[in-house]
């Protein structure tokens, strides 16, 4: 019987154009992927490369004083891209990836990034979770809004329900075909993509690939119970597509309007430039004040004395530019804890949300959500205040450039250690299934089968 009805599916002219349709979409996802990955690679070489020949150049020209010479230096920190991070590009398009930083104030640097056409970020990369989230379900519907009403509507149900021993299961092993052939679809893309791109089949894999099987099971559960009311296809077809929509589309940017509303952010920029204005105005106030509040912070370089009768020092200078990160801390932390209370509410409120749930699933196995640029962010700040307390003793003594070995100083990498949890994962999409396909059991057991 299964293979029966496996051949009539798969013989539909529109199941094979829905198939084909879907292959060749995801095939391109795939290469949007691997451009992607290619240009993150371009770009560490480039950052690895440059730092290199950057420092050798400024050494070259400013050899008479280290901290004139700290002054333009910059020193890199790559957020490490994982091979499946092509599959669920996420916020990796609009968040820099690598942090070029000086040992001068902090907050105004932490947050350039790269110009980007903004007609591209807003259309965003149709990479392979866009698919799987926004594409598959469409199919699925296509599939499954009429398995049992087109029989009904043509008049050949009858004749079905007479040589069938048991009608529900008859209607279980027309979802299972269904169920089988997307899976199989899933399975060639995914296992493709491990060899295109080059991913490892390692937990994060096997993670993305159970999360992708579950998502479909959860829509044919959708469907299935949809097809318990024992409507017409018509109503199936409207309704399916208005929950495609509600889910996909309204209900996430509804949320999104709401958590934007709720935890305001201040604005980058105004960070940028309250740190800016917080070390432009020590040039009009007492050193002595601006050196006192250094020691403060850093009171093993107190045995370093400003020099009264210079007019200008390196010691003062810095100590500037540490004063407008200090003064600048409380609108960095306030910023920094409203993106974690976003990340915190949309992880909570999308548990309830198949598809939300879903999609920030797939970006935080890819090691490319909202979580993992804010781990990437603190290892920015961590990483800046090594290389002050690394030359700061240097600039003071006025060590000689020509001494320092500066190919020491190569990029330094961050690797986003966070575990994948199964549970959180895996548990809201289960448990979704298991009740939708309860109510639908239980509608057809109510009533007779049309």
């Amino acid at each position: 019987m299964l293979a029966l009805l496996f051949k009539n599916f798969i013989r539909s002219k529109g199941t094979k154009i829905g198939l084909l349709f879907l292959i060749c979409v995801g095939f391109v996802s795939l290469l949007i992927g691997k451009q992607f990955q290619d240009k993150q690679q371009n770009n560490i070489k480039e950052a690895v490369s440059y730092q290199k020949e950057h420092i050798a150049r400024n050494a070259e020209y400013h050899k008479d004083e280290i901290g004139l010479l700290l002054y333009y230096i910059k020193f890199s920190l790559v957020n490490k891209t994982f091979p499946i991070n092509s599959l669920a590009i996420g916020q990796r398009d609009v968040n820099p990836s690598i942090q070029n930083v000086t040992i001068r104030g902090l907050e105004g640097q932490k947050y350039d990034a790269e110009l980007n056409n903004p007609n591209n970020l807003l259309s965003g990369n149709i990479d392979f979770s866009f698919v799987l989230i926004y594409l598959f379900p469409l199919l699925i519907i296509a599939f499954s809004y009429n398995v049992i009403s087109e029989e009904v509507e043509s008049g050949t149900w009858k004749i079905v329900s007479t040589q069938s021993q048991n009608i529900f299961l008859y209607i279980l092993q027309l979802f299972f075909v269904r169920i089988l052939t997307l899976i199989v679809l899933l399975s060639i893309l995914l296992f493709t993509a491990a060899l295109f791109l080059q991913i490892p089949l390692d937990k994060a894999f096997f993670a993305f690939y159970g999360l992708g099987i579950l998502y479909l099971l959860f829509w044919f559960s959708i469907c299935f119970f949809i097809v318990s009311l024992q409507k017409h296809s018509n109503f199936n077809a409207v309704i399916l597509l208005t929950i495609w929509l509600f889910l996909i589309v309204i209900l996430p940017a509804g949320i999104n309007a709401y958590i934007v509303n709720r935890y305001k952010v201040p604005e980058a920029l105004e960070l940028t430039l309250k740190q800016r204005n917080a070390y432009h105005e020590k040039w009009d106030m007492d050193k002595t004040a601006t050196m006192e509040k250094f020691y403060k912070h850093y009171p093993q370089f107190r045995a370093y004395k400003l020099d009264e009768k210079a007019e200008f020092t390196w010691l003062w200078y810095y100590a500037m530019q540490q004063m407008g990160d200090d003064e600048s801390a409380e609108q960095s932390k306030e910023l920094e804890s409203k993106l974690q209370q976003r990340n915190r509410f949309s992880e909570l409120i999308a548990q309830f949300i198949p598809t939300l749930h879903t999609q920030i699933q797939l970006n935080e196995i890819a090691k490319s959500d909202l979580k993992n640029q804010l781990l990437f962010l603190n290892e920015t700040s961590k990483f800046h205040e090594k290389l002050r307390l690394h030359f700061y003793p240097k600039i003071f003594d006025n060590a000689p450039v020509a001494e320092q070995k500066w190919d020491n100083y190569k990029i330094e990498t961050f690797s986003d250690a966070t575990q994948i949890n199964f549970t959180k994962a895996f548990l809201p999409l289960l448990l979704f299934i298991l009740l939708l396909i309860g109510f639908g059991w239980r509608n057809f057991n109510i009533k007779a089968v049309f």
